[in-house]
């Protein structure tokens, strides 16, 4: 079986992307590109290339080529602070930049508006499997990176290609980001199976984002819990689109309430809504809830993908066949990645986990062998789709600003920052905004006269979130 981005002859004459202005790329296309930059980055060693992502046929462009030529890309956020992003760079020292064209040095090569840019001649070690590296956490600048093989990418993208039934008419549009992990698992499994996607940064508050619906005949929409929300209030439900089909959502909890509006709109349109569960860890996901059982299992994360296994683990050892226990939901597929990268040495690292991985989701599942996540173990939410770590931007606040003591709590789309010095909130907000990338909404910001600690000196994060649900 062909990986996702081989060259297929049976594919060349497809379009591969299309992006809204007019602009389009066939598979063909791509091969050419390909090839055109495998003979330009040619190397007796395996190389690293940071991608400054666009939602863009030149983004996504750079990220196919580099798969085919065996280069591991690095994807990275355009809205990355740029002293997060020179930190991050710093530390893994690519070989090669894809970003748009500058003007101010020439380019070795340029596909759609990017150009690709010597950074270092260094000579990285780098696994034979490491085929791509994903961040953790969003815009913080974390050096901890996700290692993705080869095989791990194949067989998601085969996965949700199988159970979402995607064929080479399919034709969907993203507005999110490639390199989030949805987004990119939307592309892959999508170029699996020959079928062109409209890359976008408009949002569905834009008006062109509709347009593109239209025009493009749009088969099919992706989304996060927010994305939802957002259709929820332009009145998604009274548009006319007569060729969309298949509405997906992951990257958080959706409300049962709004999770109900959506199915029962679905059933009554003749369309799909498959609520989808994963993490970065699992190369995007891990479950889905078939959608003739949406409305009977409403909250549920569904069953594990094709080739999948879900446990409820009570403890590292010992797991329970009993429904309705709840536990640490560990997960067994060949999705499962390598493991992390923290500095560029560990790019010589294989396989860490050996295709099991504890999610950090404590779940149950029911009779019926449908499961549900009750909570999370560790301090991660997901705010607006995107992964965030309370300890991360904690500590991003008291490196900034020495005038505070500092600590964070949260829960979906809700971050709550707590700090002792009155009368700097806006500093404090402005700085989150910048660093984060989130909206303003996503924080409520509370004055403290002193953060809540045990004898040992350690946050007493209980009695703080506590405190933020009065």
């Amino acid at each position: 079986m062909l990986n996702f981005f081989d060259e297929n002859p049976a594919y060349e004459n497809h379009v591969l992307f299309t992006d809204g202005s007019g602009q389009s790329v066939t598979y063909q296309d791509w091969y050419a590109h390909s090839k055109n930059l495998g003979k330009i980055l040619s190397s007796p060693n395996r190389q690293l290339a940071a991608i400054i992502c666009h939602n863009t046929i030149g983004s996504a462009l750079s990220y196919l080529c580099c798969l085919q030529n065996r280069i591991v890309p690095l994807l990275i956020d355009h809205d990355m602070d740029a002293e997060l992003r020179q930190r991050l760079l710093s530390i893994y020292n690519p070989n090669y930049i894809f970003k748009p064209v500058d003007s101010r040095s020439e380019a070795l090569y340029t596909l759609n508006g990017y150009g690709i840019y010597r950074s270092s001649n260094t000579v990285h070690k780098i696994h034979p499997d490491l085929a791509l590296l994903l961040t953790t956490s969003g815009s913080t600048g974390s050096p901890k990176l996700v290692r993705q093989s080869y095989t791990n990418i194949q067989a998601n993208a085969a996965s949700i290609a199988q159970y979402l039934k995607i064929t080479a008419q399919d034709h969907p549009i993203s507005s999110l980001p490639m390199h989030y992990t949805f987004g990119l698992s939307v592309i892959n499994s999508h170029v699996l199976c020959g079928a062109c996607e409209c890359l976008t940064e408009a949002t569905v508050f834009d008006k062109t984002f509709w347009d593109i619906c239209q025009r493009d005949e749009i088969t099919s929409i992706a989304g996060v819990p927010f994305t939802y929300e957002c259709l929820k209030r332009v009145g998604f439900m009274t548009m006319n689109l007569p060729k969309l089909a298949l509405m997906i959502q992951a990257g958080g909890h959706l409300s049962t309430r709004l999770q109900k509006e959506y199915l029962e709109f679905a059933h009554k349109t003749g369309k799909r809504f498959i609520v989808m569960y994963g993490q970065t860890e699992a190369t995007a996901r891990m479950s889905y809830l078939p959608f003739d059982m949406g409305l009977k299992k409403i909250g549920s994360i569904g069953i594990a993908i094709p080739g999948g296994t879900f446990h409820i683990m009570e403890d590292e050892k010992t797991g329970t066949t009993q429904p309705h226990v709840t536990g640490e939901l560990c997960y067994e597929g060949p999705n499962v990645t390598l493991g992390y990268a923290h500095c560029a040495d560990d790019l010589a690292l294989g396989d860490m986990r050996h295709g099991r991985l504890y999610t950090g989701d404590m779940a149950y599942f029911d009779e019926d062998g449908y499961y549900y996540i009750a909570g999370r173990k560790k301090r991660f939410i997901k705010v607006m789709g995107k992964r965030v770590n309370m300890d991360e931007i904690e500590e991003l606040l008291k490196s900034a600003f020495d005038f505070s003591d500092f600590a964070c709590v949260g829960q979906d789309d809700d971050v709550h920052v707590f700090m002792t010095a009155p009368g700097r909130q806006s500093e404090v907000e402005d700085f989150l905004i910048d660093k984060t990338g989130l909206h303003l909404r996503c924080f409520t910001i509370h004055h403290i006269e002193q953060i809540p600690k045990n004898t040992s000196g350690k946050t007493q994060y209980p009695e703080l979130k506590a405190l933020a649900e009065k």
